[in-house]
């Protein structure tokens, strides 16, 4: 079962920051999962959401302020004083860190509340142009932005976000056109999730931080999970594989 670094190994580290990056490209994980948006001026940012008030030292939306505005302020001190002056990243240095290492990207796109006209454009020239699109799978809770990176990125992976309940999931995949299945833990454990794995989709299940929910997920055969603690999973994966 694969392991992602939810927004980087954000349990010890301010999330989306390059510090929190730098931590999971260390770690010997599949893969990193990080959120973009887009600044008044069209730069690419990575933060979870829309307004900048719970992770950092200023207030307001993202899509309101220029990116000299927003880099201007600390993204760092909320998790801990040893992290002040923490910027927000841009996906150019999200990239740049991951170049050299193994790892598998997971770009969500963060269009479900606001609608940033031609988001995923702009994302796929960013990672085409770092040579990495081999190394990308994109998500989204906004299913139409689903459907349209589908079109446009036909050889990556998009997985269908949920945060709900749902029925019927395979059948639901099939219609949108991925079999990239990204749920939460909530829904993971209910019937209509077991059945689409056992029709042979990918199931990806979000935000495993337990050992005893990564050993149920296991069980459940999904494919991967996004972890905050992504190094504890990690050596508890190890040592089950290996022994002390």
């Amino acid at each position: 079962m694969n392991i992602f670094a939810h927004r980087g190994a954000s349990g010890t580290f301010p999330e989306n920051t390059l510090v929190a990056f730098r931590e999971a490209a260390r770690l010997p994980i599949y893969g990193v999962e990080l959120d973009v948006q887009r600044t008044k001026d069209g730069v690419l940012v990575i933060n979870h959401d829309e307004k900048i008030d719970r992770t950092s030292t200023g207030k307001g939306y993202i899509r309101d302020m220029t990116f000299e505005e927003v880099r201007s302020y600390d993204f760092g001190s909320w998790k801990g004083e040893q992290f002040a002056g923490e910027k927000i990243p841009t996906l150019d240095e999200v990239l740049d860190l991951f170049k050299a290492t193994h790892h598998m990207i997971n770009i969500e796109f963060k269009t479900d509340v606001f609608e940033y006209p031609g988001l995923e454009d702009d994302v796929i020239a960013t990672v085409k142009s770092h040579d990495m699109m081999e190394r990308v799978l994109f998500s989204s809770f906004d299913h139409e932005m689903v459907e349209r990176v589908l079109a446009k990125a036909p050889f990556n992976e998009v997985g269908a976000l949920f945060m709900k309940i749902l029925v019927n999931l395979d059948d639901y995949s099939k219609w949108i056109g991925t079999n990239a299945l990204h749920v939460s833990l909530v829904a993971a454990k209910r019937r209509a999730v077991k059945m689409a794995i056992e029709a042979g989709n990918k199931v990806r299940v979000y935000t495993i931080n337990t050992l005893k929910d990564y050993e149920l997920m296991e069980e459940l055969g999904v494919e991967a999970v996004f972890t905050d603690y992504p190094e504890k999973l990690y050596r508890h994966a190890y040592r089950k594989r290996y022994g002390n």
